[in-house]
Protein backbone atom coordinates (compact mmCIF):
# COMPACT_ATOMS: atom_id res chain seq x y z
CA UNK A 1 0.00 0.00 0.00
CA UNK A 2 1.08 3.48 -0.62
CA UNK A 3 2.23 5.44 2.56
CA UNK A 4 0.11 8.39 3.22
CA UNK A 5 1.09 11.89 4.72
CA UNK A 6 -0.52 10.25 8.03
CA UNK A 7 2.02 8.04 7.80
CA UNK A 8 5.02 10.54 7.27
CA UNK A 9 3.62 12.49 10.41
CA UNK A 10 3.80 9.72 12.33
CA UNK A 11 7.04 7.99 11.34
CA UNK A 12 8.62 11.43 11.65
CA UNK A 13 7.26 12.22 14.97
CA UNK A 14 5.32 15.56 14.07
CA UNK A 15 1.73 16.36 12.90
CA UNK A 16 -0.34 16.03 9.59
CA UNK A 17 -0.63 19.62 9.54
CA UNK A 18 3.55 20.07 10.18
CA UNK A 19 3.99 17.62 7.38
CA UNK A 20 1.42 19.97 5.25
CA UNK A 21 3.12 22.95 5.40
CA UNK A 22 6.76 21.39 4.30
CA UNK A 23 5.70 19.66 1.06
CA UNK A 24 3.84 22.61 -0.16
CA UNK A 25 7.20 24.93 1.27
CA UNK A 26 4.81 26.80 3.62
CA UNK A 27 6.44 28.94 6.78
CA UNK A 28 6.57 28.36 10.26
CA UNK A 29 8.64 25.12 10.64
CA UNK A 30 12.21 24.65 11.78
CA UNK A 31 14.75 23.98 9.51
CA UNK A 32 15.65 20.58 10.69
CA UNK A 33 12.05 19.49 11.26
CA UNK A 34 11.80 19.92 7.50
CA UNK A 35 14.80 18.12 6.69
CA UNK A 36 13.11 15.15 8.75
CA UNK A 37 10.16 15.32 7.50
CA UNK A 38 11.56 15.20 3.56
CA UNK A 39 13.78 12.23 4.70
CA UNK A 40 10.86 10.53 6.33
CA UNK A 41 8.72 10.39 3.30
CA UNK A 42 11.64 9.42 0.90
CA UNK A 43 12.00 6.64 2.73
CA UNK A 44 8.19 6.02 2.87
CA UNK A 45 8.22 6.93 -0.71
CA UNK A 46 5.77 9.15 -0.52
CA UNK A 47 7.57 11.56 -2.62
CA UNK A 48 10.31 11.10 -5.53
CA UNK A 49 13.59 10.42 -4.05
CA UNK A 50 14.95 12.96 -5.63
CA UNK A 51 13.36 16.03 -3.66
CA UNK A 52 15.05 17.68 -1.22
CA UNK A 53 14.03 20.60 1.17
CA UNK A 54 13.93 23.43 0.08
CA UNK A 55 16.18 26.27 0.83
CA UNK A 56 14.93 28.97 4.11
CA UNK A 57 12.45 31.14 3.47
CA UNK A 58 11.84 34.29 5.28
CA UNK A 59 10.14 32.13 8.15
CA UNK A 60 13.31 30.11 8.43
CA UNK A 61 15.60 33.10 9.30
CA UNK A 62 17.09 32.80 12.75
CA UNK A 63 17.40 36.30 14.58
CA UNK A 64 19.96 36.53 16.88
CA UNK A 65 21.18 39.69 19.31
CA UNK A 66 24.39 40.56 20.18
CA UNK A 67 25.65 43.11 23.31
CA UNK A 68 28.93 44.47 23.06
CA UNK A 69 30.42 47.74 25.17
CA UNK A 70 31.31 50.51 23.54
CA UNK A 71 34.96 52.30 24.83
CA UNK A 72 38.22 52.19 23.14
CA UNK A 73 38.74 48.45 23.06
CA UNK A 74 40.08 47.70 19.68
CA UNK A 75 39.38 43.48 20.73
CA UNK A 76 35.70 44.40 21.19
CA UNK A 77 35.61 46.42 17.96
CA UNK A 78 36.98 44.23 15.83
CA UNK A 79 34.66 41.17 17.37
CA UNK A 80 31.87 43.61 16.37
CA UNK A 81 33.22 44.59 13.05
CA UNK A 82 33.54 39.93 12.70
CA UNK A 83 30.14 39.80 13.77
CA UNK A 84 28.60 42.07 11.18
CA UNK A 85 31.04 40.40 8.21
CA UNK A 86 30.82 36.69 8.99
CA UNK A 87 26.49 37.54 9.56
CA UNK A 88 26.39 39.66 6.37
CA UNK A 89 27.48 36.57 4.77
CA UNK A 90 24.38 34.05 5.88
CA UNK A 91 21.04 34.45 4.63
CA UNK A 92 19.58 32.55 7.06
CA UNK A 93 20.84 35.10 10.14
CA UNK A 94 19.18 38.46 11.00
CA UNK A 95 21.76 39.32 13.12
CA UNK A 96 21.95 42.95 15.22
CA UNK A 97 24.85 44.56 17.34
CA UNK A 98 23.81 46.63 20.23
CA UNK A 99 26.31 48.64 21.68
CA UNK A 100 25.85 49.68 25.34
CA UNK A 101 27.97 51.78 28.15
CA UNK A 102 30.63 48.62 29.14
CA UNK A 103 30.53 48.63 32.87
CA UNK A 104 26.83 49.33 33.90
CA UNK A 105 25.66 46.40 34.79
CA UNK A 106 22.21 47.96 35.36
CA UNK A 107 22.28 48.88 31.62
CA UNK A 108 23.39 45.85 30.48
CA UNK A 109 20.72 43.96 32.09
CA UNK A 110 17.98 45.99 30.82
CA UNK A 111 19.30 46.08 27.02
CA UNK A 112 18.76 41.81 27.59
CA UNK A 113 14.98 42.11 28.84
CA UNK A 114 14.40 44.25 25.92
CA UNK A 115 15.02 41.93 24.11
CA UNK A 116 12.52 39.50 25.14
CA UNK A 117 10.34 37.97 22.36
CA UNK A 118 12.40 39.88 19.90
CA UNK A 119 15.34 37.18 19.15
CA UNK A 120 16.22 33.81 19.62
CA UNK A 121 19.45 34.12 20.99
CA UNK A 122 22.10 36.14 22.02
CA UNK A 123 25.41 36.65 22.27
CA UNK A 124 26.97 39.09 25.09
CA UNK A 125 30.25 40.18 26.59
CA UNK A 126 28.70 40.30 30.10
CA UNK A 127 29.37 41.51 33.98
CA UNK A 128 29.35 39.45 36.08
CA UNK A 129 26.64 40.88 38.33
CA UNK A 130 23.49 39.80 39.89
CA UNK A 131 20.97 41.80 38.23
CA UNK A 132 22.83 40.11 34.69
CA UNK A 133 22.50 36.89 35.70
CA UNK A 134 19.22 37.49 36.51
CA UNK A 135 18.41 38.84 33.01
CA UNK A 136 20.32 36.08 31.27
CA UNK A 137 18.08 33.06 34.09
CA UNK A 138 14.85 35.01 32.27
CA UNK A 139 16.13 35.03 28.83
CA UNK A 140 16.90 30.94 29.19
CA UNK A 141 13.10 30.76 30.43
CA UNK A 142 11.98 32.32 27.48
CA UNK A 143 13.85 29.70 25.52
CA UNK A 144 16.15 31.89 24.47
CA UNK A 145 19.49 30.41 23.62
CA UNK A 146 22.76 32.47 25.29
CA UNK A 147 26.25 32.60 24.87
CA UNK A 148 28.93 34.37 26.96
CA UNK A 149 31.80 35.68 24.64
CA UNK A 150 35.64 36.60 25.73
CA UNK A 151 34.48 37.04 30.13
CA UNK A 152 32.16 33.69 31.40
CA UNK A 153 29.49 33.80 33.80
CA UNK A 154 28.78 30.70 36.03
CA UNK A 155 25.82 29.33 36.68
CA UNK A 156 23.40 31.11 34.47
CA UNK A 157 21.86 28.66 32.05
CA UNK A 158 24.00 29.76 28.98
CA UNK A 159 24.83 27.30 25.91
CA UNK A 160 28.21 27.94 25.54
CA UNK A 161 31.08 30.28 26.58
CA UNK A 162 32.76 31.41 24.17
CA UNK A 163 36.38 32.55 24.57
CA UNK A 164 40.19 31.73 25.81
CA UNK A 165 40.71 30.02 29.37
CA UNK A 166 41.42 33.42 30.75
CA UNK A 167 43.27 31.55 34.44
CA UNK A 168 45.51 29.83 31.54
CA UNK A 169 46.35 33.65 29.47
CA UNK A 170 47.15 35.39 33.02
CA UNK A 171 49.54 32.38 33.74
CA UNK A 172 51.27 32.33 30.97
CA UNK A 173 51.58 36.33 31.42
CA UNK A 174 52.98 35.60 34.78
CA UNK A 175 55.35 33.09 33.15
CA UNK A 176 56.76 35.80 30.29
CA UNK A 177 57.48 38.35 32.69
CA UNK A 178 59.26 35.77 35.74
CA UNK A 179 61.04 34.82 32.81
CA UNK A 180 62.59 37.97 31.33
CA UNK A 181 63.21 38.93 34.93
CA UNK A 182 64.61 35.82 36.08
CA UNK A 183 64.62 34.20 39.38
CA UNK A 184 67.59 35.72 41.43
CA UNK A 185 66.94 39.59 41.72
CA UNK A 186 63.69 41.22 43.66
CA UNK A 187 61.64 43.26 41.33
CA UNK A 188 58.34 45.14 41.19
CA UNK A 189 55.41 44.65 39.05
CA UNK A 190 51.93 46.45 38.53
CA UNK A 191 49.00 45.37 36.82
CA UNK A 192 46.27 47.08 34.88
CA UNK A 193 42.68 46.25 34.58
CA UNK A 194 39.37 47.25 32.76
CA UNK A 195 37.10 46.47 35.31
CA UNK A 196 37.70 43.10 37.59
CA UNK A 197 33.53 43.20 37.25
CA UNK A 198 34.21 40.97 34.38
CA UNK A 199 35.01 37.91 35.35
CA UNK A 200 37.88 37.07 32.73
CA UNK A 201 39.63 40.19 34.34
CA UNK A 202 39.33 38.14 37.60
CA UNK A 203 40.61 35.21 36.16
CA UNK A 204 43.47 37.04 34.93
CA UNK A 205 44.50 38.60 37.55
CA UNK A 206 44.31 34.97 39.66
CA UNK A 207 46.21 33.22 36.99
CA UNK A 208 49.12 35.79 37.09
CA UNK A 209 49.28 36.15 40.88
CA UNK A 210 49.48 32.74 41.36
CA UNK A 211 52.45 31.39 38.85
CA UNK A 212 54.11 34.63 40.23
CA UNK A 213 53.91 33.17 43.87
CA UNK A 214 54.70 29.55 42.53
CA UNK A 215 57.37 30.01 40.70
CA UNK A 216 58.71 34.16 40.91
CA UNK A 217 58.42 34.67 44.57
CA UNK A 218 61.10 37.99 44.30
CA UNK A 219 58.65 39.56 42.04
CA UNK A 220 56.63 42.26 43.74
CA UNK A 221 52.98 43.24 43.07
CA UNK A 222 52.76 46.94 44.15
CA UNK A 223 49.85 47.81 42.02
CA UNK A 224 46.82 46.98 40.46
CA UNK A 225 44.32 49.56 39.00
CA UNK A 226 41.27 49.33 36.78
CA UNK A 227 41.09 52.04 34.20
CA UNK A 228 37.57 50.84 32.23
CA UNK A 229 39.49 50.14 28.94
CA UNK A 230 40.07 53.82 28.47
CA UNK A 231 42.96 54.92 26.91
CA UNK A 232 43.05 58.23 28.49
CA UNK A 233 42.49 57.00 32.02
CA UNK A 234 45.34 54.17 31.34
CA UNK A 235 47.84 57.33 29.71
CA UNK A 236 46.84 59.02 33.43
CA UNK A 237 47.15 55.97 35.94
CA UNK A 238 50.29 54.76 34.28
CA UNK A 239 52.04 58.03 34.40
CA UNK A 240 51.68 58.15 38.54
CA UNK A 241 52.47 54.66 38.44
CA UNK A 242 55.69 55.34 36.75
CA UNK A 243 56.25 58.44 39.55
CA UNK A 244 55.67 56.61 42.57
CA UNK A 245 57.73 53.43 41.63
CA UNK A 246 61.17 54.69 39.66
CA UNK A 247 62.24 51.04 39.96
CA UNK A 248 59.31 49.61 38.48
CA UNK A 249 60.27 46.06 36.44
CA UNK A 250 57.05 45.02 34.33
CA UNK A 251 53.81 46.01 33.79
CA UNK A 252 50.78 43.25 33.26
CA UNK A 253 48.20 45.09 31.45
CA UNK A 254 45.34 42.74 31.85
CA UNK A 255 42.61 44.62 29.34
CA UNK A 256 42.89 47.54 27.03
CA UNK A 257 44.28 50.50 27.18
CA UNK A 258 48.20 49.42 25.42
CA UNK A 259 48.33 52.89 23.82
CA UNK A 260 48.09 54.78 26.90
CA UNK A 261 50.20 52.69 28.81
CA UNK A 262 52.74 52.90 25.81
CA UNK A 263 52.49 56.16 25.79
CA UNK A 264 53.25 57.19 29.47
CA UNK A 265 56.37 54.74 29.74
CA UNK A 266 58.10 56.50 26.65
CA UNK A 267 56.97 59.78 28.03
CA UNK A 268 59.33 58.34 30.77
CA UNK A 269 62.03 57.23 28.94
CA UNK A 270 61.35 53.43 30.01
CA UNK A 271 60.50 51.54 26.86
CA UNK A 272 63.15 48.78 26.44
CA UNK A 273 63.27 48.85 30.08
CA UNK A 274 60.26 47.81 31.82
CA UNK A 275 59.19 44.65 30.68
CA UNK A 276 55.49 45.13 29.48
CA UNK A 277 53.43 42.27 28.39
CA UNK A 278 49.26 43.07 26.97
CA UNK A 279 46.66 41.23 25.28
CA UNK A 280 45.23 41.34 21.86
CA UNK A 281 47.14 42.05 18.34
CA UNK A 282 45.95 45.43 17.20
CA UNK A 283 47.61 47.77 14.67
CA UNK A 284 48.65 49.51 17.77
CA UNK A 285 50.58 46.61 19.74
CA UNK A 286 51.72 45.49 16.69
CA UNK A 287 53.82 48.62 16.77
CA UNK A 288 54.71 48.59 20.30
CA UNK A 289 56.19 44.86 19.80
CA UNK A 290 58.10 46.38 16.39
CA UNK A 291 59.98 49.04 18.99
CA UNK A 292 60.29 47.41 21.71
CA UNK A 293 57.87 49.13 23.89
CA UNK A 294 56.19 45.72 24.29
CA UNK A 295 58.08 43.02 25.02
CA UNK A 296 54.69 39.97 24.14
CA UNK A 297 51.18 40.05 23.57
CA UNK A 298 48.47 37.40 24.18
CA UNK A 299 46.01 37.17 21.32
CA UNK A 300 42.70 35.75 20.92
CA UNK A 301 41.01 35.93 17.44
CA UNK A 302 37.79 37.84 17.00
CA UNK A 303 37.32 35.90 13.86
CA UNK A 304 37.04 32.73 15.15
CA UNK A 305 34.77 33.74 18.18
CA UNK A 306 32.26 35.29 16.17
CA UNK A 307 32.28 32.09 13.45
CA UNK A 308 31.87 30.12 16.79
CA UNK A 309 29.08 32.59 18.34
CA UNK A 310 27.05 32.38 14.92
CA UNK A 311 27.35 28.85 14.83
CA UNK A 312 26.73 27.66 18.48
CA UNK A 313 23.48 30.40 18.54
CA UNK A 314 22.23 29.07 15.11
CA UNK A 315 22.85 25.46 16.01
CA UNK A 316 21.24 25.53 19.33
CA UNK A 317 18.02 27.19 17.96
CA UNK A 318 18.04 24.79 15.42
CA UNK A 319 18.30 21.90 18.07
CA UNK A 320 21.34 20.30 16.36
CA UNK A 321 24.43 19.14 17.65
CA UNK A 322 27.33 20.95 16.71
CA UNK A 323 30.96 20.22 17.70
CA UNK A 324 32.78 23.84 18.05
CA UNK A 325 36.37 24.62 17.90
CA UNK A 326 37.42 27.22 20.36
CA UNK A 327 39.90 30.04 19.90
CA UNK A 328 43.26 29.27 21.18
CA UNK A 329 45.71 31.53 22.98
CA UNK A 330 48.60 32.79 21.02
CA UNK A 331 52.01 34.11 22.27
CA UNK A 332 52.92 37.12 19.94
CA UNK A 333 56.54 38.41 19.87
CA UNK A 334 58.17 40.79 17.93
CA UNK A 335 59.59 37.51 15.56
CA UNK A 336 56.80 35.75 15.06
CA UNK A 337 54.05 38.66 14.08
CA UNK A 338 50.98 37.21 11.83
CA UNK A 339 48.89 39.55 9.74
CA UNK A 340 46.33 42.11 11.86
Amino acid sequence: MRSTLIDVAREAGVSAATVDRVLNNRPGVRVRTREIVFDTARRLGYIAEGKTASPHTAADTIRLDFVLPVGTNTFIRKLNEQLGSQAALRPDLDVRIHAIEGFNPDTLAQTLRDLHGNTQGVGLIALDHPTVREAIRELSANNIKVVTLATDILHVPRVAYVGIDNRQAGRLAGHVVGRLLGTDAPGKVAMFAGSLSYRGHQEREMGFRHILAEEFPKLEIVELREMGDDRERAYSEASALLDRHRDLAAIYNIGAGNQGIAQAMREHNKEGEIVFIGHELTEGTKRFLLDGTMDAVIDQNPRVEAREALNILTHSVRELAYEGHPPRLHLILKENIPEV
